[in-house]
């Protein structure tokens, strides 16, 4: 069911019974937070979406020739010894 099933009367409906829920006053305070609440949602989206593309050009980088798990023991930092 997608939104062009929706009619004039239908769209009328939902927003007077959202504003009987809500009250006048609310409705702005809503509006706003699911705006940033989408807003936040695409800049994470597009944030994961860099840094999908972003890793494949790092492992590159690596000189070629080099075994790639040899450099990512290079890039590991040596494990703490508890006991001595």
């Amino acid at each position: 069911m997608g939104l062009q099933n929706f009619g004039f009367m239908e769209i009328m409906i939902i927003l007077v019974i959202v504003l009987l829920l809500f009250g006048a006053k609310r409705i702005p305070e809503i509006a706003g937070s699911l705006g940033k609440g989408i807003n936040e949602f695409k800049r994470n989206l597009s944030d994961a979406q860099r840094q999908i593309t972003e890793a494949p050009r790092a492992e590159q980088q690596i000189a070629p020739g080099t075994p790639v798990t040899a450099a990512r023991e290079e890039e590991r930092p040596e494990p703490k010894r508890l006991l001595q």
